[in-house]
């Protein structure tokens, strides 16, 4: 990330957290005075950036425990990368990639244990196997390109579940056919939850932390009120929010193509960094953004992937048949917001919002 960016991305949360302070005055009448009495430092607040995971991140935690669970927090966040990154030589990932074998930690069986049951839950749309054509685009590495049929096939050739192995009872990753494997589309869900997990056993209760964009809130605000979450507008200044959904221990995570993508000096055409598994190709959808919101950031971050690419009519389709587990905000590529009915009500935007149910 440049260091605009990172400017921009504290100022942001800087100002989040100021908005989140002042937030409303119906709390004064006590709904949450019992912590404060508890804890004297309640409302006082830390904050720690952290630069991992390839992204930005900003942990924010309040009361008396809120140092040692930030250093603990930190600490989970490094320890995590160590295991994940593709960028790092001697990780698990790295290791299963160069070798086509790994003994996995039980986080990073979770991960890709949990990588899986995406993949099921979403018909193959959500595909860790992918990394030979993120590699082909250019998306690892920023130098972009647009390949041929050949180059297309030989890269298909390499992906697909059918490539991979996991022995959960033995802890054994196993790769076939010069496969790779990329956790980035779910690694950052997964290490917010672990965050939030750090906090609690280290005695905070009240949260928010922001892993390049993915939010994920612990309980309430110490006013006792929920946590405001900005839906960046796609395509405009990262300050500029089309709605605020309000939340409580709950991840909202956000994919688009907007986030990265290249334009082919040739042709001037715009290819983003989400590929359909399928075919190989970048996606072209109806929809500019997808943020779902669960309690569980894991899964929320592989669903915003999924659905960006199931596009606006089979995203609906597929929450109304696992409304129990997530709720969205989709923006379409004309503007509209739908909102499904779960968080309906505590969305605002300036914006029409178009209820899903």
């Amino acid at each position: 990330m440049s260091v605009k960016r990172k400017l921009t991305a504290i100022l942001l949360l800087l100002a989040l957290c100021i908005s989140l302070s002042a937030c409303t005055v119906s709390t004064a009448l006590g709904k949450n005075t019992s912590s404060a009495a508890k804890d004297p430092e309640a409302n006082e607040k830390t904050v720690n950036y952290v630069d991992s995971m390839d992204t930005f991140m900003t942990l924010t935690a309040y009361g008396s425990n809120r140092k040692e669970a930030l250093r603990a927090a930190t600490a989970e966040i490094i320890r995590l990368n160590a295991l994940f990154s593709i960028g790092i030589e001697d990780s698990e990932v790295s290791l299963a990639n160069s070798t086509g074998y790994a003994k996995l930690s039980p986080e990073t069986l979770e991960v890709v244990s949990a990588a899986l049951k995406v993949n099921d839950m979403t018909g193959g749309l959500f595909d860790i196997t992918i990394t030979p054509l993120m590699e082909l685009w250019g998306f690892t590495t920023k130098k972009y390109h647009v390949p041929d049929e050949a180059e297309l096939s030989a890269a298909l050739a390499r992906t697909g579940l059918d490539k991979l192995s996991l022995d959960e009872k033995n802890s054994e990753l196993r790769l076939s056919g010069d496969a790779k494997i990329d956790l980035g589309g779910i690694a950052k869900g997964y290490t917010s939850q672990r965050v939030l997990d750090v906090f609690r056993e280290n005695g905070v209760s009240s949260a928010i932390v922001s892993l390049g964009g993915n939010v994920q809130a612990l309980g309430l605000k110490p006013d006792g009120s929920k946590w405001r979450v900005g839906i960046r507008m796609p395509w405009a200044d990262e300050s500029t929010y089309v709605a605020v959904v309000a939340v409580e221990n709950a991840a909202v995570i956000s994919s688009g193509g907007y986030e990265r993508y290249f334009i082919d000096e040739e042709t001037g055409k715009y290819y983003c960094h989400i590929l359909d598994p399928e075919t190989g190709i970048p996606v072209e959808t109806d929809v500019e953004s997808v943020s779902i919101i669960s309690s569980d950031g894991t899964l929320a971050d592989g669903l915003s992937t999924s659905l960006y690419i199931m596009g606006l009519e089979k995203a609906c389709e597929f929450w109304r048949s696992n409304k129990e587990l997530f709720d969205a905000i989709i923006i379409s590529s004309d503007g509209k917001i739908y909102v499904t009915e779960g968080i309906y009500d505590s969305t605002t935007s300036s914006n029409e919002l178009i209820l899903v149910k």
